[in-house]
């Protein structure tokens, strides 16, 4: 038998929670983006007006709790969808692998579009 993966087994302690709640009817596509918008944004303010050593030294507690928010929009997101988390990401890892050349990219921050610019 094959062991669940730990994206899917995170996915269905997910949808039992909303499920023993009676909330799958408010997680449709479009709210599940806009929640996990919302949550990237609660993210986000734990850093704002912080220099680069103040916002290294986060409250990791919050971190934690707003970091599990994104993921869990996000896992429900593609679940909703029927995606595997492991196969997307795999895929886009790769994707960008022959957009961003080691040999053209190494230590630059410069977008794939600026890369290939130059030749």
């Amino acid at each position: 038998m094959k062991k669940m993966s730990e994206f899917k087994e995170l996915l269905t302690l997910l949808e039992k929670f909303r499920d023993e709640r009676d909330w799958r009817q408010f997680h449709d596509s479009k709210n599940l983006a806009l929640a996990l918008s919302i949550e990237a944004a609660e993210l986000n303010e734990l850093f704002l007006w912080k220099n680069e050593s103040e916002s290294e030294k986060v409250d990791r507690q919050r971190l934690r709790e707003e970091l599990a928010d994104v993921f869990a929009y996000a896992l429900m997101l593609a679940g909703r969808h029927g995606l595997d988390v492991s196969e997307i990401v795999k895929e886009k890892i790769e994707k960008n692998g022959r957009k961003y050349p080691i040999e053209k990219c190494k230590g630059s921050s410069r977008k794939y579009k600026d890369i290939n610019s130059q030749n």
